[in-house]
Protein backbone atom coordinates (compact mmCIF):
# COMPACT_ATOMS: atom_id res chain seq x y z
CA UNK A 1 0.00 0.00 0.00
CA UNK A 2 1.37 3.32 -0.89
CA UNK A 3 0.69 6.50 0.84
CA UNK A 4 -0.63 9.43 -0.87
CA UNK A 5 1.88 12.50 -0.37
CA UNK A 6 1.74 15.94 -1.24
CA UNK A 7 3.81 16.67 -4.50
CA UNK A 8 6.64 18.65 -4.30
CA UNK A 9 6.23 22.08 -5.60
CA UNK A 10 8.80 22.75 -8.37
CA UNK A 11 10.96 26.22 -7.57
CA UNK A 12 12.40 29.02 -10.17
CA UNK A 13 15.85 28.57 -10.66
CA UNK A 14 18.51 29.78 -7.88
CA UNK A 15 19.61 32.73 -9.29
CA UNK A 16 15.92 33.90 -9.79
CA UNK A 17 15.39 33.57 -5.95
CA UNK A 18 18.48 35.17 -5.01
CA UNK A 19 17.51 38.50 -6.89
CA UNK A 20 13.92 38.35 -5.91
CA UNK A 21 15.06 38.38 -2.50
CA UNK A 22 17.67 41.02 -3.10
CA UNK A 23 15.06 43.07 -4.88
CA UNK A 24 12.72 43.03 -2.23
CA UNK A 25 15.18 44.01 -0.24
CA UNK A 26 16.17 47.20 -2.23
CA UNK A 27 12.71 48.02 -3.20
CA UNK A 28 11.09 47.75 0.30
CA UNK A 29 14.17 50.16 1.65
CA UNK A 30 13.73 52.51 -1.33
CA UNK A 31 9.86 53.01 -0.09
CA UNK A 32 11.35 53.71 3.43
CA UNK A 33 13.75 56.05 2.12
CA UNK A 34 11.68 57.72 -0.20
CA UNK A 35 8.66 58.47 2.30
CA UNK A 36 11.44 59.76 4.98
CA UNK A 37 12.86 62.25 2.31
CA UNK A 38 9.63 63.71 2.24
CA UNK A 39 8.61 63.59 5.69
CA UNK A 40 11.79 64.24 7.85
CA UNK A 41 13.34 66.97 5.92
CA UNK A 42 16.48 67.49 7.83
CA UNK A 43 17.58 63.99 6.67
CA UNK A 44 17.07 64.78 2.84
CA UNK A 45 20.49 65.29 1.55
CA UNK A 46 22.07 61.62 3.40
CA UNK A 47 18.76 60.12 1.97
CA UNK A 48 18.85 61.27 -1.26
CA UNK A 49 22.46 59.90 -1.30
CA UNK A 50 21.15 56.83 -0.98
CA UNK A 51 18.07 56.83 -3.17
CA UNK A 52 19.83 57.48 -6.01
CA UNK A 53 21.98 54.54 -6.30
CA UNK A 54 19.94 52.49 -4.62
CA UNK A 55 17.31 53.27 -7.76
CA UNK A 56 20.14 52.43 -10.36
CA UNK A 57 20.64 49.22 -8.50
CA UNK A 58 17.24 48.57 -8.47
CA UNK A 59 17.42 49.28 -12.29
CA UNK A 60 20.57 47.28 -12.84
CA UNK A 61 19.08 44.03 -11.03
CA UNK A 62 15.58 44.27 -12.91
CA UNK A 63 17.40 44.61 -16.22
CA UNK A 64 19.39 41.30 -14.76
CA UNK A 65 16.44 39.70 -13.74
CA UNK A 66 14.28 40.02 -16.54
CA UNK A 67 17.22 38.36 -18.43
CA UNK A 68 16.99 35.49 -16.40
CA UNK A 69 13.26 35.31 -16.03
CA UNK A 70 13.07 35.38 -20.19
CA UNK A 71 15.76 32.84 -20.60
CA UNK A 72 14.88 30.35 -18.06
CA UNK A 73 11.71 27.75 -17.83
CA UNK A 74 8.99 29.02 -15.13
CA UNK A 75 7.88 26.46 -12.64
CA UNK A 76 4.32 25.58 -13.26
CA UNK A 77 1.38 27.26 -11.77
CA UNK A 78 -0.14 25.57 -8.57
CA UNK A 79 -2.87 23.50 -8.76
CA UNK A 80 -5.10 25.83 -6.42
CA UNK A 81 -4.93 28.46 -8.85
CA UNK A 82 -7.43 28.95 -11.27
CA UNK A 83 -7.50 30.38 -14.81
CA UNK A 84 -8.49 33.90 -13.99
CA UNK A 85 -6.04 33.89 -10.89
CA UNK A 86 -2.94 32.72 -13.23
CA UNK A 87 -3.80 35.09 -15.57
CA UNK A 88 -3.97 37.95 -12.84
CA UNK A 89 -0.94 36.67 -11.69
CA UNK A 90 0.71 37.43 -15.07
CA UNK A 91 -0.19 40.64 -15.76
CA UNK A 92 0.81 41.65 -12.14
CA UNK A 93 3.99 40.16 -13.05
CA UNK A 94 4.44 42.18 -15.98
CA UNK A 95 3.12 45.33 -13.85
CA UNK A 96 5.68 44.42 -11.06
CA UNK A 97 8.62 43.97 -14.21
CA UNK A 98 7.89 46.80 -15.60
CA UNK A 99 7.67 49.82 -13.08
CA UNK A 100 10.59 48.34 -11.70
CA UNK A 101 12.21 49.30 -14.71
CA UNK A 102 10.30 52.20 -15.55
CA UNK A 103 10.33 53.89 -12.25
CA UNK A 104 14.33 54.10 -12.07
CA UNK A 105 14.16 55.78 -15.79
CA UNK A 106 11.69 58.11 -14.47
CA UNK A 107 13.84 59.08 -11.93
CA UNK A 108 16.62 59.56 -13.38
CA UNK A 109 15.26 61.59 -16.48
CA UNK A 110 13.90 63.69 -14.32
CA UNK A 111 17.20 64.43 -12.09
CA UNK A 112 18.94 64.51 -15.77
CA UNK A 113 15.80 67.56 -16.51
CA UNK A 114 16.54 69.26 -13.09
CA UNK A 115 20.38 69.31 -14.33
CA UNK A 116 21.06 67.17 -11.48
CA UNK A 117 23.31 64.30 -11.36
CA UNK A 118 22.89 60.92 -10.40
CA UNK A 119 25.65 60.28 -7.81
CA UNK A 120 27.09 56.85 -8.15
CA UNK A 121 30.32 56.37 -5.99
CA UNK A 122 32.16 59.27 -5.11
CA UNK A 123 32.90 61.47 -8.59
CA UNK A 124 31.33 58.97 -10.46
CA UNK A 125 28.26 60.62 -12.35
CA UNK A 126 25.79 59.03 -14.62
CA UNK A 127 24.82 60.98 -17.69
CA UNK A 128 22.03 62.69 -18.49
CA UNK A 129 19.21 61.17 -20.34
CA UNK A 130 16.95 63.49 -20.76
CA UNK A 131 17.10 67.99 -21.57
CA UNK A 132 17.30 70.36 -19.50
CA UNK A 133 13.85 71.55 -19.24
CA UNK A 134 12.20 73.02 -16.61
CA UNK A 135 8.81 71.70 -17.24
CA UNK A 136 9.96 68.51 -18.14
CA UNK A 137 10.92 68.08 -14.65
CA UNK A 138 7.97 69.04 -12.71
CA UNK A 139 6.29 66.55 -15.22
CA UNK A 140 8.85 63.78 -14.44
CA UNK A 141 8.86 64.60 -10.64
CA UNK A 142 4.35 63.95 -11.23
CA UNK A 143 5.24 60.30 -13.06
CA UNK A 144 7.77 59.35 -10.32
CA UNK A 145 5.02 59.81 -7.67
CA UNK A 146 2.55 58.39 -9.34
CA UNK A 147 4.31 55.37 -10.47
CA UNK A 148 6.02 55.05 -6.94
CA UNK A 149 2.56 54.85 -5.52
CA UNK A 150 1.66 52.08 -8.37
CA UNK A 151 4.59 49.89 -7.09
CA UNK A 152 3.61 50.14 -3.58
CA UNK A 153 -0.05 49.22 -4.43
CA UNK A 154 1.63 46.45 -7.09
CA UNK A 155 3.65 45.23 -4.39
CA UNK A 156 1.53 45.18 -1.53
CA UNK A 157 -1.08 43.39 -3.62
CA UNK A 158 1.67 40.70 -4.20
CA UNK A 159 2.25 40.49 -0.88
CA UNK A 160 -1.20 40.21 0.05
CA UNK A 161 -1.94 37.13 -2.72
CA UNK A 162 1.57 35.01 -1.21
CA UNK A 163 0.13 35.57 2.19
CA UNK A 164 -2.94 34.25 0.88
CA UNK A 165 -1.62 31.04 -0.79
CA UNK A 166 0.59 30.92 2.22
CA UNK A 167 -1.36 31.49 5.30
CA UNK A 168 -4.92 30.44 3.98
CA UNK A 169 -4.44 27.72 1.43
CA UNK A 170 -1.06 26.71 3.06
CA UNK A 171 -0.14 25.06 -0.91
CA UNK A 172 3.78 26.46 -0.75
CA UNK A 173 3.52 28.68 -3.08
CA UNK A 174 6.36 30.43 -0.49
CA UNK A 175 8.74 27.04 -1.06
CA UNK A 176 8.37 28.31 -5.11
CA UNK A 177 10.45 31.38 -4.36
CA UNK A 178 12.40 30.79 -1.08
CA UNK A 179 16.23 30.24 -0.46
CA UNK A 180 15.61 27.59 2.53
CA UNK A 181 15.13 24.11 1.39
CA UNK A 182 11.45 22.22 1.87
CA UNK A 183 10.69 20.04 5.17
CA UNK A 184 10.16 17.39 2.56
CA UNK A 185 14.25 18.31 1.64
CA UNK A 186 15.65 17.79 5.22
CA UNK A 187 17.09 14.38 6.45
Amino acid sequence: MTTETKPSTARFNLPARLLHWSMAVMVIAQFFIGVTMIAALSYYPLLLAIHRPLGIAILLFAIVRLVNRLTHRLPPFLATMGPVERRVASYSEYLLYALLLVQPLIGWAMLSAAQSPVVMVGAVDLPAIAPHNITLYATLRTAHTVAAYLLFATFTAHICAVLFHTVGLRDGILHRMSLWPSRNNRG
